[in-house]
Order: structure tokens, then C-alpha cells, then sequence
């Protein structure tokens, strides 16, 4: 599942599918034309497919195939619903389709084409073509030479973004909605993995199907039942990107534009408080959340499996320290826990270990993972940043072995490695043959907080030299989906410290990586229908699935990265974090074995990895889009503090008012204006949505509220209760509660 970023030549080597397609092109008649500013559109009939031909005067342009049938067929223009440009019924001997065209406007257009099928009969339909083809002047696909930058990996979102260069259409970039497919999927048994793709010229959606082995494992279609085959998105512009930067930029726009044109899944409250109350009852009394060693607490990685680690116990202490902060008063876990931390540390090497020195020989304790030795850190910086002088200490003494590692690999770090002397164990993953990518990232948000301690010059040219060493990474930079986060906070928060644009340019590389490997549509296949995926990031650039520490801890670099950004930030990179943090909060819920049913998880984990107690207020590791049940890998104790961030974060606490305020978005500002009256403001996505609710507090009733947007305009609730008032409220500007 690597990127296909291939620059191709005139003479592309025929295919007996390409051979028919330039066929059918040459031999398409328009029956319905648009201009769209400067691009002609062309709904046309070829001998056997229905196109849709996207033009740039004298520059060639793209064909979607909008509909493909066998032998003869009748076309007819139907009436067009509000907003299409057109629509086209078809009869052929597969049955009726329908085709939809039509277009949201804005500085970059989107275009949506949409097809349906109703077979007149029972219908097997075989693995379909691409329907993706870039043309020149002459309009044949062989004429032309271009860059596919990115494609779809496994069951991310099915995209594919590129440039056709010779001759200069510009940038494009396709996104099919697989939500709209899963009546099909489940129909047919099959799923969207690496569905988008191709070898240039022939690109895009290749509709899954099923080859069946015996005549019983046949998964027909039913007749007479309307199924979308494809609700494909193509949004283009003209130019070529500067560098990877510029790239990335553009390819997160044109995501943006296509995002803001599919139909998105609603979010619920939810109540993250007493997840978190649940989760640090269980890590003080569960005896298979601890272990005890050298007359410390220790967590347990997984349910009653797995030595402590550095990370993890940093991991659990950090989040506590931020549900302390918010509760008012310090749990009195985090000191239990922070206690032990100095058992981790090596004084030779002047370092943290992964391990503490008792760990098992079926352990190498020398062995490190090039992000383990740097994350521990961040969270010790967290502490320190907050005035913990132990961590300050402990943060500072561990730099130089951090440093000294950073340049023994020139900021592009392996696997794994020997902390003892850096000897490689693991060089490149074998799924893309490299290594940690983004672990310059982290390093340079590490440096930053050291910077930000000691106003030392030398950590903030850490920072950049470890930023500056991924440059030419581009789509390839994500290895692990928080990693890659951090490294978009960092690069942002440089841009914030040395002025430099470039800095904050280099961000959008993150961010268009970090995007590139997210789920941006909703499963309903198999056992992921109990479950929630939208917008979720599979955990490492070649995993099946999401995981909870990287969904929260992602979410806690995203604030730091929205914190920093300020006006100049792109407006589409703006919208997709916030979209993403929100369905997080949304989405996050579902890792929790008590809000599955008993079948949607897995009856064994991973060796080594312990066992699921669903009366654990723990998270399962892993969540599936194809719909195989989920907690394979473990229930994962060290992504527990998800819970306490999640909280802190969508919770605010109103002081001597009858409710506390739920917001599904970061709120950048909160003022009491009077006895009983607030103002807010929301940092997200224009024109998009975000949830508010106010949330009854104990022994008190609701008050009659009214919300204002900054117009003045009054906000109806979306839903009362007893105990809440929830509002679907402007994601971005001002918002004034009031209450009687």
C-alpha cells in the first residue's frame, strides 16, 4: 500500500481497457453542456458508458465514467431536482440507472456525479473499471503526462489527488463517498479497500466485486432495489504547485471543498465526565490496572498484561494532571503514579528506558522504538510547563541522550534501536521500507518545550533542524497518525517563534499526511454498523484500523496546533481539524467494550496482550471500518487518560450557574458578562456546525437560556430535556448564552 507518485511518459503501454475507452470517448456525443467558469462540462454518450467530460480551452481535461452498461441502451434527460445541472435516466439490459450532475460552487468548485442501478433482475456484477482518465486536446488519454501525488490506502478515504501537466490542466483531485455504497458493500460482501487508485492514464474508482469460487458464494444484487454504485466528487485547478508545500496546501483545500459537499453524519453529547470518573475509579482499585514494583505503582499496558513502560505510565500521569487542573484539586492517582517515574531513568546513559530494570528476559531492555524514547518526554515537558519541578528536573537531565540520538541519525530515525549504543535492530517498516518518518515531529515539539523552559537557543535550532531534515517527505512523512499531529503543532508553533513562513507552510505536509490516512466516511459493513468511524485515523500508514491513543492524543496536538495558528492559518486546514477533533469527541465513545454489544468483540487478543473486562472503564485498542470485531490487539489501558483529555477539553465549568457548558469544539473564549449572561467564541470551519450544550448540574433545575449568534439572532434548541439544552450553534464567531 505504498503512493503511487509516478511521472509519466507519451508512450503509456496499452491496456485492452484503455483501448476501449479511448474508443468510447472518441466516439461520445454530448447531451448535456455547462460552463463552469473556465471549464466546460460535457455529459456525454460513448458506445457502451456515459462520461462526463471536464475541459480547459487547449488544455485537455479530465472524463469520469458515469455509467457503464453491456450492448444497447436508451438515454433520456430527466427533470432535474434543486441544485443539478442534470440528470440522466439510462435503460440497458442491467436495468435502470440514474445519473446525477451537479456542482457547489466557491473559490474551488466541486462537481458531484452520482450513479445508481436498479437491476431489472438478480444481478452479479464483476470488479468494475476505473473511471478516471485524463485527456489532451485531442481528447485520447495516451497524449498526456502528469503526477499522482496521492491515492487511497486501504480503507482511508478513497481520493487520489494529482496534476495533469502536458498539457497544463492543472491539479485535480477525486473523492468517492463510500458511505453512499454500503447498501452494495453489504449486498455483495465486499468492502472499499485500495478501491481508489490506478496507473496513469487510467485512474480513480474501481467498483469492488466479487469472484466467486462455487456457485453458492454468489452475492447478488436484488432486483427491482435502487443501489449507488458510485458518488464520485472532482474538484480541479488550473496551475501547477510550486513545491510540497504548495501541494499540500492545495490538496488540503481541494479535501476541504469535497468534505463540505458530501452529506456528513450527525455527532452526539457526549458525557465524557463520567467516562473519566468511571476510568480513574478503575485505575485506583482494579487489580489488573496496576502492578507494584520497587514499592511503586505501576500501570499495566493492557488489562493485567505487559511490563510498565515509560510512555505509558507518563501517558496515564499527564492525563490525570489535566483532569486535576480541571476538577479544581489534584487526584491523588497522579502522585502515586508520578512516584516511580525515576525508576525508569538510566544515569549512565542519561535517559529514560523504555523499561524498569527488573524486566522480564523475554524483554530486550536495550530495545526502543524511535518515538518511545521522545514521547514520555513531551509529557514530562507538559508537566514541567505546568510548574512540577521533579518533572523539570527529570525533563531537563534526560535532553542531551535525546539530542545525542537525534543527530546520531540526522533527524530521520530507524524502527528500533539499541539505546546503549544506537546499533539499529529494525531500519524500515516493511510495508513502505522506512522508518519512523515523522518522528521529527515529536523532537521538535520535545525541543520546544525545552525551549520554552530555558529560552536556550540551542533547542528551538533543534527544532528546526529536525523540521528541515523531512523536507521532501511530502505524502510519505505519516508513520504513526499522532506523530505526524505533533509535527504539524510543531511546525505551527515555529512559524509562531521564528516568523518564518515556511514554517507554518511546512505544517499543511502534516496535515495533507495525516488527512491522506483518515477514514472520511461511515461504515455500516459487517460488526462496524455498532460503531462509529467517520473521520477516524487509522493508527500507522499501513494499519487496518483506529486506535484510541492515537485518536486522543492527536486531538490534544490539534489544539495546541488551532491555539497557535491565528488568521493566517489556511482556512480549509482550520475546518479539517476542527472537523476531525469534533467527530473524535463524537466517535471515541465506542472504544469502550461497554458501549459494544458482546459480539462485536473479539473473543481472543493478541499473545501477551491480556484480556477484555468490559466492566473495565478501559478502551479497546482497535476499531475496524471492514467490520471484524473489534479489541483484537487488546483493551489498551494505556490509552485510558483518552477519557480525562476528552473531558477537560469539551467541559466547561460555569461558576454559580445552574448548568455547565459541552462544547464539541475548542472554545477560544469564555467571558462572564454578568450575573447571568456569557460570551463565547468558537475557532472552527466556517459555515460549519458545531454541538453546545448546557448540561444541569446537581439538585438544580434548567433555566429558561437563550443563545444569540453575533447577528443578534436567537438559536432555537435542538433538543430539551430535564437535565440538558443542546444547540447546533456556528462553528466559527461569537455566541452570547443568557438565562434567567
Amino acid at each position: 500500500m505504498t503512493d503511487q507518485r509516478v511521472k509519466t511518459r507519451r508512450d503509456v503501454p496499452l491496456t485492452p481497457d484503455l483501448v476501449r475507452v479511448r474508443s468510447d470517448l472518441a466516439a461520445a456525443a454530448p447531451i448535456v453542456s455547462h460552463r463552469l467558469g473556465d471549464l466546460s462540462l460535457d455529459l456525454a454518450a460513448g458506445e457502451e458508458a456515459l462520461w462526463l467530460f471536464v475541459r480547459r480551452a487547449d488544455a485537455g481535461g479530465i472524463a469520469l465514467r458515469a455509467a457503464a452498461w453491456p450492448g444497447e441502451a436508451k438515454l433520456r434527460r430527466a427533470e432535474r431536482a434543486g441544485g443539478e445541472l442534470a440528470r440522466v435516466q439510462i435503460e440497458s439490459a442491467l436495468g435502470e440507472h440514474e445519473v446525477i450532475l451537479a456542482a457547489q460552487t466557491g473559490p474551488l468548485p466541486c462537481l458531484r456525479l452520482a450513479s445508481t442501478l436498479r437491476p431489472s433482475a438478480p444481478l452479479l456484477l464483476p470488479q468494475g473499471k476505473r473511471d478516471l482518465y485524463p485527456f489532451d486536446a485531442n481528447g485520447d488519454p495516451l497524449g498526456t503526462r502528469g503526477t499522482v501525488e496521492a491515492v487511497q490506502r486501504g480503507l482511508n478515504a478513497g481520493l487520489l489527488y494529482g496534476e495533469l501537466a502536458d498539457p497544463a490542466f492543472g491539479t485535480f483531485f477525486y473523492f468517492q463517498n463510500f458511505t453512499a455504497l454500503n447498501p452494495y458493500f453489504r449486498a455483495t460482501g465486499t468492502n472499499p479497500e485500495a478501491a481508489v487508485g490506478g496507473i496513469w492514464p487510467e485512474l480513480g474508482f474501481r467498483l469492488p466485486g466479487r469472484t466467486p469460487h462455487i456457485i453458492d458464494d454468489a452475492a447478488p444484487l436484488e432486483g427491482g432495489t435502487n443501489y449507488t454504485l458510485s458518488d464520485a466528487r472532482l474538484v480541479v485547478r488550473g496551475g501547477a504547485p510550486a513545491d510540497e508545500r504548495d501541494s499540500a496546501r492545495r490538496f488540503l483545500q481541494m479535501l476541504g471543498a469535497a468534505y463540505r459537499s458530501i452529506a456528513l453524519p450527525p455527532t452526539e453529547y457526549r458525557d465524557w465526565r463520567r467516562r473519566a470518573e468511571k476510568t480513574a475509579r478503575d485505575l485506583g482499585t482494579a487489580p489488573e490496572a496496576t502492578v507494584r514494583h520497587y514499592g511503586h505503582r505501576y500501570v499495566h499496558p493492557y488489562t493485567n498484561a505487559e511490563y510498565p513502560d515509560a510512555m505509558v505510565q507518563m501517558s496515564i500521569v499527564q492525563a490525570l494532571h489535566e483532569w486535576g487542573k480541571w476538577r479544581g484539586e489534584p487526584h491523588p492517582l497522579e502522585d502515586e503514579f508520578k512516584a516511580g517515574l525515576g525508576r525508569f531513568y538510566d544515569r549512565k546513559l542519561e535517559t529514560l528506558r523504555r523499561y524498569l530494570p527488573n524486566v522480564g528476559d523475554d524483554k530486550d531492555a536495550d530495545a526502543v522504538d524511535s518515538w518511545y524514547l521522545y514521547h514520555p518526554l513531551l509529557n514530562l515537558g507538559k508537566l514541567a510547563l505546568d510548574g512540577d519541578a521533579k518533572a523539570r528536573r527529570l525533563f531537563l537531565k534526560s535532553l542531551p541522550y535525546a539530542i545525542r540520538a537525534a543527530r546520531h541519525f540526522a533527524y530521520k530515525w530507524p524502527i528500533q534501536y539499541k539505546i546503549a549504543d544506537f546499533s539499529v535492530i529494525t531500519e524500515s517498516a516493511g510495508a513502505d521500507g522506512r522508518g519512523q518518518t515523522d518522528v521529527g515531529g515529536i523532537y521538535a515539539w520535545v525541543m520546544l518545550e525545552a525551549f520554552e523552559l530555558t529560552d536556550e537557543k540551542r533547542y528551538l535550532d533543534e527544532a528546526c533542524a529536525a523540521i528541515d531534515a523531512a523536507v521532501g517527505l511530502g505524502f510519505d512523512i505519516n508513520y504513526q497518525a499522532n506523530l505526524t499531529a505533533w509535527g504539524a503543532a510543531a511546525c505551527m508553533r515555529l512559524w509562531r517563534v521564528t516568523g518564518r513562513d515556511v514554517y507554518r507552510e511546512q505544517s499543511y505536509v502534516y496535515l495533507a499526511s495525516f488527512f491522506h490516512h483518515t477514514e472520511i466516511w461511515e461504515s455500516e459493513i459487517g460488526l462496524a454498523v455498532h460503531h462509529r468511524n467517520f473521520l477516524g485515523a487509522t493508527c500507522l500508514q499501513d494499519a487496518p484500523y483506529m486506535a484510541i491513543y492515537e485518536c486522543f492524543d492527536s486531538f490534544a496536538a490539534f489544539e495546541h496546533y488551532l491555539a497557535d495558528s491565528g488568521p493566517d492559518v489556511e482556512p480549509a486546514a482550520r475546518m479539517l481539524i476542527s472537523e476531525y477533533c469534533r467527530y473524535a469527541l463524537d466517535r471515541a465513545c465506542y472504544y469502550y467494550p461497554d458501549a459494544l454489544p458482546a459480539d462485536a468483540i473479539a473473543d481472543e487478543q493478541r499473545p501477551g496482550n491480556g484480556h477484555v473486562d468490559p466492566a473495565l472503564s478501559f478502551p479497546l485498542e482497535d476499531l475496524y471500518a471492514d467490520g471484524q470485531p473489534a479489541g483484537q490487539v487488546g483493551q489498551e489501558i494505556y490509552g485510558a487518560g483518552a477519557a480525562f483529555i476528552f473531558a477537560t477539553r469539551a467541559f466547561h465549568r460555569i461558576e454559580e450557574a445552574p448548568f455547565d457548558l459541552y462544547c464539541d469544539h475548542f472554545v477560544r473564549a469564555l467571558e462572564r458578562m454578568g450575573p447571568a449572561r456569557l460570551s463565547l467564541r468558537l475557532d472552527g470551519g466556517e459555515n460549519c456546525t458545531a454541538r453546545l450544550s448546557l448540561v444541569r448540574k446537581r439538585r438544580r433545575t434548567l433555566p429558561a437560556v437563550r443563545i444569540a449568534a453575533a447577528d443578534g439572532d436567537a438559536i432555537r434548541p435542538d433538543c430539551k430535556s430535564d437535565v440538558r439544552l443542546d444547540f447546533l450553534v456556528p462553528a466559527s464567531g461569537s455566541l452570547v448564552v443568557s438565562w434567567d
